[in-house]
């Protein structure tokens, strides 16, 4: 499998290239900056762009979603956090940032299934963080987004998270087989084991 993370970047945030083995084509995770930079990095490896997707509409996660996908790619994000791209002050997340106005749009539901790059990634709504967070979990690895880090989890204290979806999306994610391979928002990877056994903010789940 082709993985990488491109992570310099103001807060950090985790942009995942992802690809089976022996594909040239990528899954492109949450481009939340520095849009020429991350097209760079793709054709130093020789790869291109089969789908962009969005675990949820915070800036520092989509913020170069229209640079990057421009005319030809379309970015996938949940229904519930669709606003974001449009209007992010009445979309409520109460984040001062500008609209990020992706010209090809997609919205996710849950349970839905997408297929790319040699990878069937099924659509998990799991909110709290924000009303359309997702996760994309395959056969091996979820794509968590601020839901779940290692060794943490996603705030729920913005104007339109809610602390009881948190509760309710982490413990759906804890059903989730330990072996599966964690790749977060933020920060480093881990596995859902892992964190069932180690995360402090997990006890007692």
């Amino acid at each position: 499998m082709y993985l990488e993370a491109f992570a310099d970047n103001p807060f950090a945030t985790n942009c995942w290239f992802v690809a089976a083995e022996g594909h040239d084509d990528v899954v492109v995770v949450d481009p939340g900056f520095y849009a020429p930079k991350l097209r760079e990095l793709l054709r130093a490896d020789g790869k291109r762009v089969a789908a962009v997707l969005a675990t949820h509409g915070h800036f520092d996660h989509i913020g170069a979603a229209a640079d990057f996908c421009g005319d030809e790619l379309p970015l996938y994000i949940h229904e519930a956090d669709a606003p974001a791209l449009t209007d992010p002050a009445g979309w409520g997340a109460g984040l001062d940032t500008p609209p990020v106005p992706v010209k090809d749009v997609r919205t996710v539901l849950d349970g839905d299934v997408l297929e790319f790059a040699g990878f069937r990634l099924e659509v998990a709504h799991t909110p709290g963080h924000t009303p359309g967070s997702v996760c994309y979990v395959t056969d091996g690895f979820i794509f968590s987004g601020d839901l779940l880090f290692a060794g943490s989890i996603g705030r729920s204290d913005f104007p339109n998270s809610s602390g009881q979806d948190m509760l309710t999306s982490l413990q759906r994610a804890l059903t989730w087989p330990d072996e599966r391979e964690l790749f977060p928002g933020h920060g480093p990877t881990s596995s859902i084991g892992r964190e069932r056994t180690t995360n402090p903010f997990l006890k007692g789940m």
